[in-house]
């Protein structure tokens, strides 16, 4: 059976981020699968990528966070609390990543992991990213809520297009060779809904931790999103003519 890591980047267990994470790891064990977790906040893991982590990194050299890794790696000298997750990602089959969108973007504590626990020299390099990457035939879920309403995260709306706010945590993903399904989002998930739509939320974060054992069985069924291929690009790394643009991020002609 497989092997489950799932990632909470919130700061309260008893938050809906949390509980629906709880709801995660219920499913994945009534199929058999092996649970792994990372909560960030809970473990105290130090998002800020830092010298200071390098006890041999010189101290009259400007710091470069790709040479610590890379020599923290192949020295074994990894951080102890980036070395944990590391072993969490290379034994994980699949990732589910619970998080809010705070100003348009994940939490920092869960970019903060990727700045360190996807360490350069061990779960990637030069030769060994996107259609080389360490993690092909790996899967990534999205589980995400936002405080606005679905209409204001369309593509058309006030609060910016979710899908598009969700690019780049996707494309981390990608770059290590995971496949990134296609998020499951919830919104208006917020603390100031009274009467009515305070009913109306409860009852819909009710049906989605209900229905997350149909998510996660239907885990390999998934539909994906679409990323370029490497040979979709050039020798200089642009998208060539003739292939397809799967997002404004990479395009063939400025829009903006």
């Amino acid at each position: 059976m497989p092997t489950t890591l799932i990632v909470l980047a919130h700061p309260d267990r008893r938050s809906f981020n949390g509980a629906w994470s709880d709801a995660t790891e219920a499913a994945a064990r009534a199929q058999g699968d092996t649970v792994l977790r990372s909560d960030l906040c809970q473990i105290g893991f130090d998002a800020v990528e830092q010298a200071a982590h390098y006890a041999d990194w010189p101290e009259d050299t400007p710091f470069d966070p790709l040479k610590a890794q890379e020599g923290a790696a192949g020295s074994g000298t990894t951080p102890e609390a980036v070395a944990a997750e590391i072993a969490k990602i290379r034994q994980a089959d699949r990732i589910v990543l619970h998080f809010p969108l705070w100003w348009f973007a994940p939490p920092a504590i869960l970019k903060g992991w990727f700045d360190r626990a996807f360490q350069h020299g061990a779960l990637h390099d030069v030769d060994n990213r996107f259609d080389t990457g360490l993690f092909r035939g790996k899967r990534v879920l999205m589980c995400v809520t936002t405080g606005s309403q679905a209409e204001e995260s369309a593509f058309n709306g006030k609060e910016g297009d979710v899908r598009l706010l969700l690019w780049p945590t996707a494309y981390t993903m990608r770059y290590l060779g995971f496949d990134v399904l296609e998020p499951v989002v919830v919104h208006g998930v917020h603390g100031y809904h009274r009467g009515d739509r305070k009913t109306e939320l409860t009852q819909r974060l009710e049906a989605t931790l209900q229905a997350q054992h149909e998510v996660i069985a239907g885990f390999d069924t998934h539909p994906l999103l679409p990323f370029n291929e490497d040979a979709d690009f050039d020798d200089l790394g642009r998208l060539r003519s003739e292939r397809p643009s799967y997002s404004p991020f990479i395009r063939h002609h400025p829009k903006f």
